[in-house]
């Protein structure tokens, strides 16, 4: 189904055609093509913004994902009953935070925006990281989709989940 891409900040120019080409390609390995998607790239102020009203976070962040259908468990994919419940859900992707990220860290930023993306839609699909058991199932589920990812276009991508445990 559809795949929105909404670019609501000006702080770093990027071409919205590969995160669109890469999103298509995490979409149809995770066998979620048939579901709309929205993906709004924002700057650190509205980021901040989001975090603060629904995290209560005082905190730049990368990506904060809002879910369609509630209380999925972790790697369930949704079983709509209706036409218009084909929706994943949106996710915010804060631009400017991923860059300065990938600049730090001397990352391709296109390759960070594009994990950070997965990490976003396995949100989504009701994985968390809040404990080591959640963490070791997100972390394995991003590394299995980077690795036919990576099969697909020629990439190398890695997860970037950190282990905080």
């Amino acid at each position: 189904m559809a795949l929105l891409i909404r670019n609501l900040q000006r702080a770093v120019p990027f071409s919205r055609a590969r995160l669109r080409r890469d999103c298509q390609a995490l979409r149809q390995i995770l066998g979620l093509a048939r579901f709309d998607l929205g993906l709004i790239c924002v700057d650190d102020q509205r980021m901040r913004a989001l975090n603060r009203r629904y995290r209560r976070q005082q905190a730049d962040t990368d990506v904060l994902s809002f879910p369609f259908h509630q209380d999925l468990r972790a790697g369930d994919v949704p079983k709509p009953l209706y036409q218009d419940e084909y929706n994943l859900g949106d996710i915010f992707l804060g631009v400017e935070y991923i860059y300065r990220q990938s600049q730090a860290h001397g990352q391709d930023f296109y390759s960070v925006l594009t994990v950070t993306t997965l990490h976003g839609i396995c949100h989504l699909l009701g994985y968390r990281h809040s404990t080591e058991t959640e963490w070791k199932q997100m972390f394995e589920r991003e590394s299995n989709t980077l690795q036919l990812f990576n099969r697909l276009t020629g990439a190398s991508l890695q997860p970037l989940t950190q282990n905080n445990f």
